[in-house]
């Protein structure tokens, strides 16, 4: 298009020999002020624009990458939102684009009429380098291109100038340091089979018994083939369970407390140093702490993370002011759907306190009226009845109260864990705990089990309420695994609305001294040697193989406010810690992860279910239980400590890891309420959801997770749309089955940001996620993002995977349309989902280039003939890869 009428003092006609940004090229000593010319008009500088990247497009193709190939016309003729996806592709190769044109600064014009002046570009050639405007950064570019506000750290970081180099060297170490942190937590992701899709359990075919209700609503045209809600589901029977038979797998515990797994015996005879799966050692875990604990604690690196989680607050209170009224709009246009009906998990919930003091009390009394000859107890040498246990208490039904049985947190216990766990004893008697709240006891659990039974049917009559109820075994023998599942199987506590966790105690100095343990590493074969059995052969414990399908992960739980004192420069191995003194956190950790990753591969080459770590962390003590946390785990519960660690709270962010928080918990116990700072975690963007921890002991009423809501809506002044999304987060860091997670999200929950979102079901709007989705990915390009861009190389690579992001999506599983660096929820992969397994994992930020179509700015891909040799290549899944799972979600 000509554009020499509009040009003041025009030597040429022709448009190859304008300059960009508006600018002409006059030789000699032509002052730069008489040779600004006014800028073209708006339709004549996109076309002009676009006309530019079908050039650069071209000589991409002539130089062998036939799939950048582009016209003018065909670019002009595409949709505004399609063609938007090349201004990443503009901005990279160096081309201004339309309101560069225009609204270049004033040193952007005299630096471009300067080199046009130097010969640093000639009249008649085109742009297609970065090195066209060696004063424009990439981030000046992009910003212009967007619209979107510039930090100095992202214009230091993103500069091309050489001079630059000196401002953002402290960036290039906060950013490596950054990406070092996040690789570390994906090599132990990877090793355990914590990402998402490495669960069997989430692959379509996986069976629920019993299957789970169908869907009540919408009702079907016909009425006489209309699901009933009323109807009863399908009973669960212990004989219409498939038990598998053994396999040829064996395992060995190791003199390190690892148990290491082998394909046969003859593996393990002829090579027991290579077991099927890599474990990463104590001395490796103990480095690679000692690394994140010296970032977290580097005071550049704390202030860079203090104001981006500044920024990100901010950026939410700006975000609510411009969009609450629309968020309002959308959720009143969805039928049927509230707060009160869409789905939320109490992910955080201890079994033995999982009703209300209201409940416990009416339960007691009932059986004191109903059962007093029940025989309860062997106390004294002698069994004694219900009756005979409250005579020799002094007490009778009529007198029992509340005040009673005084097992309320109330102000005596804050920053007193020890007289919180005395609130576990009814009226102050263990006896009574023994009988009423514990599932081996002298009647098997009985009473439990019925208690149990009322709470299930609670939370099934308010039928969008589920639970994962926390249980404990101990490890003081281990037998306790057997005993567990008997109770669970043989009273059939089974409920579509409660997922299982098994909860390990820290108890072994305790042990220890009571003589049931002599060393640690007898603590860790009972808690783990019963479940490689069981996983072996599950003939030999058929009904823990039954309780482990409804079990989803495990859990660590203690006073985390007690003194750990290093007395060793070097921890001994679990056989020789024989002092009655417990090993520190971040060593119970370890234990824990190893033993857990060695199992997962077992189960996971038979097709079982697999488990999670999701630890109690950062509820009060050491701000290092976090850091082993991260390392090790898939989410945690409470992480209130993060308030004082900007550094990993950032990174708690960028890796989306769950926090079950509690706050009327840590009101009672560690923290108040108006101190505690979920409503800082949830504004800036960490995955945060709400939990109970103890009904019995924080709650009044008869549904304690509404009751969290509703006091948390109250004091924090959340929106509907507020507590709708925390009920999401909630659901998706639950450990229910994948299947289930779509009937309750939508099908594509498993997809990140808007296009997994189901408004009918969730009742979030899609601009909310949209929001936190391309905040989230702003961040993530911009730590990660700018380790790439620095190098020419992967810029190349950034421009072909955007462009050929849609075909590969295309073609590509579902699982693999999603990148790892931009999935939502929980641990993720971040590397290749379809990788082989074993193979090491891809460094974060080669795999950014790849995977940029996803990762740009939240803009979108598009999608262009063709597919560009060497970028967004995906390998072909088969079979065998991950064990023949489908990593969906």
């Amino acid at each position: 298009m000509n554009y020499s009428h509009l040009n003041r003092g025009s030597h040429s006609s022709n448009p190859s020999e304008l300059p960009p940004s508006g600018l002409q090229h006059v030789p000699g000593d032509v002052s730069a002020k008489n040779v600004v010319s006014s800028p073209p008009p708006p339709v004549a500088k996109r076309a002009s624009f676009l006309g530019k990247l079908a050039q650069a497009a071209n000589d991409h193709a002539v130089s062998g990458n036939p799939g950048l190939s582009l016209t003018a016309a065909n670019l002009s003729g595409r949709s505004s939102t399609s063609s938007d996806s090349l201004l990443l592709f503009g901005a990279v190769q160096g081309i201004s684009t339309p309101r560069e044109m225009s609204n270049s600064s004033a040193r952007g014009r005299e630096s471009s009429v300067a080199a046009a002046a130097d010969g640093r570009h000639a009249p008649g050639a085109t742009s297609t380098t970065s090195n066209a405007y060696p004063d424009l950064s990439f981030a000046e570019r992009m910003a212009d291109v967007r619209g979107l506000a510039v930090t100095h750290e992202s214009v230091a970081r993103f500069s091309t100038r050489d001079n630059d180099d000196a401002l953002s060297d402290e960036l290039d170490a906060i950013f490596h340091a950054f990406q070092r942190c996040l690789e570390i937590r994906q090599k132990y992701m990877l090793a355990s089979l914590q990402c998402s899709g490495d669960n069997p359990k989430d692959r379509d075919e996986w069976t629920i018994y019993p299957p789970p209700p169908p869907p009540s609503y919408p009702p079907v045209p016909d009425a006489s083939t209309a699901p009933n809600p009323t109807a009863q589901t399908e009973p669960f029977e212990f004989e219409k369970c498939v038990i598998p038979g053994a396999c040829e797998m064996v395992y060995k515990m190791r003199e390190d407390g690892i148990y290491a797994v082998y394909a046969n015996w003859a593996s393990l005879e002829s090579d027991p140093e290579k077991p099927i799966c890599n474990i990463p050692s104590i001395k490796e875990y103990y480095q690679d702490q000692d690394y994140i604990d010296g970032v977290i604690s580097d005071g550049p690196t704390k202030s860079f993370a203090f104001r981006r989680l500044r920024y990100l607050e901010s950026k939410f209170h700006m975000y609510v002011l411009l969009n609450e009224y629309q968020e309002l709009a959308d959720s009143k246009r969805v039928p049927h759907r509230d707060f009160y009906n869409v789905r939320k998990v109490d992910t955080h919930v201890h079994h033995s306190s999982c009703m209300n003091q209201k409940h416990l009390l009416r339960f007691i009394k009932s059986k004191l009226r109903k059962s007093p000859d029940d025989v309860v107890i062997f106390r004294d040498n002698r069994h004694l009845t219900l009756a005979q246990v409250f005579e020799s208490l002094n007490l009778t039904a009529y007198e029992l109260s509340i005040d009673t049985l005084d097992m309320h947190a109330h102000k005596d216990s804050f920053h007193r864990f020890d007289k919180f766990n005395l609130k576990y004893n009814p009226i102050g008697e263990s006896r009574l705990r023994e009988i009423f709240l514990k599932s081996d006891n002298f009647v098997r659990g009985r009473y439990l089990a019925d208690l149990t039974k009322e709470v299930f049917a609670d939370l099934e009559a308010s039928k969008y309420q589920m639970a994962e109820y926390r249980i404990s075994i101990y490890g003081r023998n281990p037998y306790e695994w057997d005993k567990l599942a008997a109770w669970v199987v043989d009273n059939k506590l089974y409920s579509h609305n409660v997922r299982w966790l098994v909860q390990f105690p820290r108890l072994y100095s305790q042990f220890k001294r009571s003589g049931a343990v002599q060393n640690f590493a007898q603590v860790l074969q009972n808690l783990f040697g019963p479940l490689f059995e069981v996983s072996v052969d599950p003939s030999t414990h058929p009904k823990l193989h039954i309780f482990l399908q409804r079990v989803v992960a495990f859990d660590s739980v203690d006073d985390e406010s007690r003194t750990e004192r290093r007395i060793f420069k070097k921890y001994p191995a679990p056989s020789a810690w024989d002092l009655a003194m417990d090993p520190p956190y971040s060593y119970w950790l370890y234990h824990l992860y190893a033993n857990i990753l060695s199992l997962n591969h077992l189960r996971a080459s038979r097709g079982f279910n697999t488990f999670l770590l999701r630890p109690h962390a950062g509820e009060a003590g050491d701000t290092d239980h976090l850091t082993s946390a991260f390392l090790t785990s898939h989410s945690i519960s409470h992480g209130i400590l993060l308030r004082k660690v900007p550094v990993l709270q950032y990174l708690f962010y960028l890796d989306q890891i769950g926090i079950a928080m509690s706050p009327l918990s840590n009101n009672a116990l560690f923290l108040t309420y108006e101190r505690n700072p979920f409503l800082a975690f949830f504004q800036r963007g960490l995955n945060v959801s709400l939990s109970t921890d103890d009904p019995l002991q924080f709650h009044f009423t008869k549904e304690p997770l509404i009751e969290e809501y509703s006091v948390a809506a109250q004091i924090w002044k959340l929106s509907g749309t507020d507590m709708c999304e925390v009920a999401r987060n909630s659901v998706l860091q639950s450990g229910w089955e994948m299947k289930v997670k779509k009937h309750w999200l939508g099908e594509m929950c498993h997809l990140p940001g808007p296009q997994g979102n189901d408004i009918q079901r969730t009742n979030v709007p899609n601009i909310r996620l949209a929001y936190r989705y391309q905040t989230l990915m702003e961040e993530r390009l911009l730590v990660l993002g700018s380790l790439l861009l620095r190098s020419r190389e992967a810029s190349e690579g950034l421009v072909a995977a955007a462009l050929v992001a849609a075909d590969t999506n295309a073609q590509a599983p579902v699982s693999a349309k999603v990148s790892p660096l931009a999935t939502g929820i929980g641990a993720r992969r971040l590397s290749n989902p379809l990788r082989s397994p074993g193979a090491a994992p891809e460094p974060l930020v080669g795999q950014l280039a790849e995977e940029m179509g996803d990762l740009s700015l939240g803009l979108p891909v598009l999608k262009a003939g063709g597919a560009v040799p060497g970028a967004g290549r995906r390998r072909v899944p088969t079979a065998s890869d991950d064990g023949g799972m489908s990593p969906t979600g």
